[in-house]
């Protein structure tokens, strides 16, 4: 632990009876006074222990036994730390209210959510928090993309960046932002597909974001889609490396520069399907990785010719 700042102020200022180096000053939690292990010397007593009053021996008492609250989210407009009064008319021991009671519950119900939005800003977010959960549940998103494309919405309202916008077309650019930075493969007509808005206006959005707010968005990666690709097709761990290891020669020879990452991690899957014995039609993976055939064909075609691969004849 260590050396608190007053002991150390205490034994400059104090008196010149204790002189003792600062590295040898040591806190004695049972007995709450720092000591000094060279000449034993109590520097000072009766400490007031800030951590809590228990104590826990494995993580999982540690939990059991701490008293916090819900985490911070800024899936939510204040963080999460407004009160929430519940819906249902009960007491603590699940008794049903009596009706006056449930008049003046309501009362503080209602109260309570006009408080919690007092501006244009909170119910701007707080609409797009609904719109945001339900196009992450449709997508299948984890919590951490969530709260990421929440961020990502909280600066653009601050900077203003979504006025005269719709906010389904920017929650559903703020999605694909934060898909981007975890590296999740969704594609931004898979995203815009999930809202009223065209996939052009989305783009529009998505560039908006990045260009007034400074996003890095790091390169979208072909492999990152392969194992998407390969689950949805119910194809073998053995054709997701074999895609991947082709993806990485096809970068070494420069073959992916331009290209559509789905389109090229469906070409690579569908390649390395063939080399399985896992056939599946081009049609199928098409449809999986959200591209045409056309795409897949020209992929598949120019992977095979400057790599060399012998595809076995059907």
């Amino acid at each position: 632990m260590s050396v608190d700042k007053d002991v150390l102020e205490n034994q400059e200022s104090g008196s010149e009876e204790v002189k003792c180096p600062p590295d040898k000053i040591i806190y004695d939690e049972s007995r709450g006074e720092w000591i000094c292990i060279e000449t034993g010397e109590v520097i000072e007593e009766r400490v007031v222990d800030q951590g809590p009053e228990w104590r826990a021996f494995t993580p999982e008492e540690r939990e059991k036994r701490s008293r916090t609250g819900s985490p911070l989210s800024p899936t939510i407009h204040d963080g999460g730390l407004a009160t929430m009064i519940d819906w249902r008319d009960k007491d603590a021991s699940g008794k049903k209210l009596e009706l006056k009671r449930r008049l003046e519950v309501m009362r503080w119900r209602k109260w309570q959510i006009r408080t919690r939005i007092q501006n244009s800003i909170d119910r701007n977010i707080t609409q797009a928090a609904a719109e945001l959960e339900r196009i992450s549940d449709q997508l299948g998103l984890p919590r951490a993309i969530k709260e990421q494309a929440a961020t990502i919405y909280k600066k653009a309202v601050e900077r203003g960046v979504v006025r005269g916008r719709s906010v389904e077309s920017v929650v559903a650019a703020t999605i694909y932002a934060a898909c981007r930075i975890f590296r999740i493969p969704r594609t931004l007509d898979e995203i815009a597909q999930l809202t009223k808005t065209s996939k052009k206006e989305v783009a529009r959005c998505y560039r908006l974001l990045v260009r007034e707010l400074g996003i890095k968005i790091p390169i979208a990666d072909a492999a990152d889609f392969v194992p998407r690709i390969a689950a949805a097709l119910g194809l073998s761990g053995k054709v997701v490396r074999t895609a991947i290891e082709i993806i990485e020669r096809a970068k070494k020879l420069g073959l992916t520069a331009g290209k559509d990452p789905a389109g090229l991690a469906a070409a690579a899957v569908y390649t390395a399907a063939q080399l399985h014995n896992e056939r599946r039609t081009q049609k199928d993976v098409a449809q999986v990785a959200g591209v045409t055939e056309v795409t897949v064909r020209n992929r598949y075609k120019e992977l095979v010719q400057y790599l060399r691969i012998k595809v076995p004849e059907q």
